[in-house]
């Protein structure tokens, strides 16, 4: 078995067959010395025309025909859905020929969180985040001014709240979910907030240039990937030297609340344990300052904050926390298939957590760490 990968990145348009001679050359090298699977990588490739599409599915074709032993496996990705389309057609041509889509499966926790009804949990944790978080952008390069990316940016909240308050020359806001931007887009029209440009797309494989962006922020979310390391690369790409990437993550299991002390702690441990079964890691925050160090980040900053029921209204952390009892202890759970006994004692821990919020001697905290790191000239 020796598995080979062949990757077509870019804009392919050639005008005549001859320009792709070097690559075809290549491609049938690399048929040639696999034994088993090749994978066919365009998740970069953002254009190609009918002459270069016809010239590289004839050769993947013909080797098919001639090679019946070897597997082709084209990778695709969501974010330029004509490649999915397109190369799908050769499946049905050649039986050893499949279509994956990269990123099908690389958000395992997007199903849970991307729901209608949690939108406005959303919104309440950024307005309770954005206290702390106002008065600690300028320490890690927020200013007036800059071009800046916010990648994973959910509903776009966030990208509104940084516009009003420091004014960007320029705001790009990406995200992997098309029900969230969606809402954004609406928020934007209805409220008439300009200046913030929403796309569609995979934080793993941006279609961005390099070097663009000031600041690029991408918060709460490294967590629910399970490659953290391939969006920090990406971050990294599209930072201008010189400029800064901003993280925000958390650590579950911190997360404390008085009375009921015993209970809120062994439904966070349970947490991270719940997401760790998804592949994802709410403990991640503390380790933000090792993940930005073997990106090849310099000058890395890191900080932390508390949001506590002290912080402004109770009932908006109380909210927070039913909503998380309403995803963990529900969808999650469900589907892990824990017994009704466990959920009875998860969701507990939960509603232990919100009576401390909202107890008149009560305290409740949520611990998040920031982090950031700036790209090497």
């Amino acid at each position: 078995m020796n598995n080979q990968e062949f990757s077509i990145s870019g804009v392919v348009r050639p005008q005549a067959i001859d320009e792709l001679a070097p690559s075809i050359a290549l491609l049938k090298e690399s048929i040639g010395r696999v034994r088993g699977v090749l994978y066919i990588n365009i998740r970069r490739l953002t254009q190609m025309n009918n002459t270069a599409f016809h010239a590289f599915a004839r050769v993947i074709i013909d080797s098919c025909r001639a090679r019946p032993d070897l597997k082709f496996v084209i990778i695709t990705s969501s974010v330029v859905g004509w490649t999915t389309r397109k190369f799908g057609r050769l499946c049905g041509i050649g039986a050893n020929i499949s279509v994956e889509e990269y990123d099908s499966e690389f958000y395992p926790g997007q199903s849970f969180l991307e729901e209608g009804e949690f939108i406005p949990i959303l919104r309440t944790q950024t307005r309770i985040t954005w206290r702390h978080e106002r008065t600690i952008l300028p320490r890690h390069g927020m200013q007036p001014g800059i071009t800046m990316a916010d990648i994973c940016c959910g509903i776009g909240d966030f990208a509104a709240l940084v516009q009003k308050e420091f004014q960007p020359s320029r705001i790009v806001a990406l995200d992997h979910s098309r029900s969230s931007l969606a809402y954004a887009r609406s928020v934007a029209a209805d409220f008439d907030i300009r200046g913030i440009e929403y796309i569609y797309g995979d934080a793993s494989e941006m279609l961005l240039e390099d070097d663009q962006f000031d600041l690029v922020t991408c918060r709460h979310s490294l967590q629910i990937f399970n490659r953290p390391e391939l969006i920090l690369k990406e971050l990294y790409r599209i930072c201008k030297p010189g400029g800064r990437v901003y993280i925000t993550n958390e650590k579950n299991s911190h997360c404390l609340g008085e009375p009921r002390g015993e209970s809120i702690q062994w439904t966070y441990n349970e947490v991270a344990k719940l997401f760790k079964y998804f592949d994802m890691d709410v403990e991640l925050g503390p380790k933000s300052r090792r993940y930005l160090t073997e990106a090849g980040f310099a000058d890395v900053r890191v900080e932390s904050f508390t949001v506590t029921n002290l912080d402004g209204d109770p009932q908006d952390f109380a909210d927070v926390i039913a909503a998380w009892e309403n995803v963990y202890a529900g969808q999650m759970a469900a589907k892990r298939g824990d017994t009704p006994e466990f959920i009875r004692r998860f969701r507990q821990g939960f509603r232990d957590h919100v009576f401390a919020a909202l107890h008149p001697k009560g305290y409740a905290g949520w611990p998040i760490w920031v982090a950031s790191g700036r790209k090497q000239p």
